[in-house]
């Protein structure tokens, strides 16, 4: 029990003892810090260059880090992003020997202190010129400075907007010293900017980050301006616009063949041209609030324009065909031409048959029939009745010619004869009567016939426009899917 006791007192004292030699080394490193810190800014300025010969170059890496983007506007084209800016050079009057100072090999101190490349964002498209933020810089004993620091960026970026919604896009960061030359402070950096931290965006994936250095030669000055550029390579994620403006475009544009199948006397074929139209119009507009105004037309765009150019001849078109539908007995007969071209060739083609051609019963066919022949049979008594009377007629006229005679000669069969003309007179008007009606009923019947054969000539007509119609819609579908992938 005292053993135990034991044991458990001295491991007590020696965590004590541990713990306040450790405090003693912290107080002794930051007594060494301080005295470091003072040392090293006694005579130092932040306003020069910091190298020993004014001739010898000052290298500064520069890395950047993607952490996410914060925006893309494609109509103003300014991309937005958080970026980590990492660069690092060395300071030749911020050197020390570690052993001197209890092995103390790095400080933290605010990076207004040191001297600091003035590189900026060549393609900056923000109104704000704000100072870089003010961090902490990473001192090293041997004169490196490492500066870290963030920063939202408001970049301009061309935006090609021509396979939209299935494009890419590159957008370039240029990083350079804005007063120094290459002769002075030369920039270089990583093969690629560091995408290990990005966040996943929801409109774009991210395809590589690769950096090229720049060397470029004014006209007013001789010296080189180095210069770094990192090319954000960019891929839309396209599902929201295919679901939200490119498929009921497509399904939009399938109604308008169908307004050649709607019923001439419905009234609403135009209606539902005008509609579609309307339609389509209203997807124009959401699509050219988005994309920047500029000579390149986007893939939709171009589909949107090619659907309304279509619906708006298949509005003309069916004016037209409703047109030669009301055609009445005014109209000229169909021309010979149209008769065997469109009427006995393209209504077999399209299944076009005449009203109740196609859905007669074989019970009422042979009604139809019965009711022919009984027809033709009234028509020969007709002839028949009429022949007869032809040359009733003309011993009407003889008689006549005799009347008076026969008056004088036979008395009472005299009135007998009178009574035959003042018949064969009837039957004379009676014919007369017979053959204008007859008449009327033909001519009727011959412009009610004109008629059907113009609908059917616009039925027909339907018909071609409406697969000719529906194979343009599928092969533009197919040409924009096609060339987008």
């Amino acid at each position: 029990m005292k053993r135990n006791s034991l044991s458990s007192l001295s491991i007590s004292l020696w965590l004590m003892f541990t713990a306040v030699m450790l405090q003693a080394v912290e107080s002794a490193r930051g007594k060494y810090a301080h005295m470091l810190f003072n040392e090293l800014f006694e005579d130092y300025s932040n306003a020069l260059r910091p190298v020993e010969d004014t001739d010898k170059v000052l290298n500064v890496t520069l890395q950047i880090t993607l952490s996410q983007i914060k925006d893309m506007d494609e109509r103003n084209q300014i991309l937005s992003a958080y970026l980590w800016i990492r660069q690092s050079w060395y300071d030749a009057y911020l050197k020390w020997d570690k052993d001197k100072y209890d092995g103390l090999d790095s400080i933290r101190i605010p990076s207004n202190l040191v001297w600091r490349p003035d590189i900026v964002l060549y393609n900056k498209a923000d109104d704000d010129f704000s100072e870089p933020v003010n961090t902490n810089v990473v001192l090293r004993y041997d004169g490196k400075i490492t500066w870290d620091a963030p920063a939202i960026t408001k970049s301009s970026c061309v935006v090609d907007v021509s396979y939209f919604p299935f494009d890419s896009q590159q957008c370039n960061l240029t990083f350079g010293s804005w007063t120094y030359n290459g002769n002075q402070v030369d920039i270089n950096s990583l093969d690629s900017g560091d995408l290990s931290d990005f966040v996943e965006d929801v409109e774009w994936e991210i395809h590589g980050m690769p950096a090229v250095k720049n060397v470029i030669t004014y006209g007013c000055c001789s010296e080189p301006y180095p210069d770094v550029t990192f090319t954000l390579i960019l891929k839309r994620k396209s599902s929201f616009y295919i679901f939200n403006l490119l498929l009921p475009c497509i399904l939009i544009s399938f109604l308008a063949p169908l307004g050649f199948y709607l019923p001439a006397d419905s009234g609403e074929k135009v209606s539902l041209g005008v509609t579609v139209l309307l339609a389509l119009t209203v997807f124009q507009l959401m699509v050219a609030e988005i994309m920047p105004p500029s000579e390149n037309v986007p893939l939709i765009g171009k589909y949107y324009i090619a659907t309304m150019t279509m619906i708006t001849a298949s509005t003309a078109l069916t004016i037209i065909i409703m047109n030669l539908h009301h055609c009445g007995s005014e109209a000229k007969p169909v021309p010979q031409w149209a008769r065997v071209v469109i009427l006995d060739y393209m209504s077999k083609i399209f299944f076009v048959y005449d009203v109740g051609e196609n859905c007669t019963s074989p019970k009422r066919e042979k009604e139809e029939q019965r009711k022919l022949e009984g027809y033709d049979g009234c028509q020969r008594r007709h002839k028949e009745v009429r022949g007869h009377l032809s040359n009733t007629n003309d011993d009407c006229d003889l008689d006549e010619k005799l009347n008076g005679n026969l008056n004088k000669s036979y008395g009472v069969h005299g009135e007998n004869v009178r009574e035959t003309v003042n018949c064969c007179s009837c039957y004379k008007m009676l014919i007369k009567n017979i053959e204008y009606i007859a008449n009327c009923v033909r001519d009727h019947k011959a412009n009610r016939a004109k008629g059907i054969e113009w609908k059917k000539v616009a039925k027909v007509m339907d018909r071609f426009f409406m697969w000719i119609f529906f194979i343009m819609v599928f092969f533009m579908s197919v040409l924009i899917i096609g060339k987008a992938a």
